[in-house]
């Protein structure tokens, strides 16, 4: 039996796999959050990315190769530090920051199909505002 990870954005849905071989203690610590739902805002910070803001969530991860200029469909983890912890969903050109500088965070996930999709919710969510992300994993 395969997993598959389902990405919910406002309506849409799209397919991803874990980057498990990048980030392995990322991975295992935010699967155990399935299913997770929260609001995807814009990311105007860090340019064409949405974001998450999850405060002080502590999930005991620390940096795991993480990365600061994600592909678009990438999905990155920020487990706090100088900004507050956040998922960033990229898609397209990237340069992950906040007010308080440059940041990187841990491969999470990854988008491989519908990236043009992905980009019109993008800037629908920068013209129009929150969508509700939901994030969980199904058989196949």
């Amino acid at each position: 039996m395969q997993i598959v990870i389902s990405i919910w954005i406002g309506g849409e849905r799209f397919e991803a796999r874990f980057e498990e071989e990048r980030a392995p203690r990322t991975c295992r610590a935010f699967r155990a959050l399935l299913p997770w739902r929260e609001e995807l805002i814009h990311a105007r910070w860090s340019g064409e990315a949405c974001w998450v803001p999850l405060g002080s969530l502590d999930v005991n991860v620390t940096a795991e190769n993480a990365i600061s200029d994600p592909r678009p469909g990438q999905i990155l983890f920020y487990p706090g530090g100088i900004s507050e912890a956040e998922v960033l969903i990229a898609y397209g050109e990237v340069r992950f920051a906040a007010k308080a500088g440059p940041l990187a965070g841990n491969p999470l996930l990854r988008i491989t199909r519908d990236l043009d999709k992905l980009a019109a919710i993008g800037r629908a969510i920068l013209r129009g505002g929150a969508r509700t992300i939901v994030i969980d994993q199904e058989s196949a």
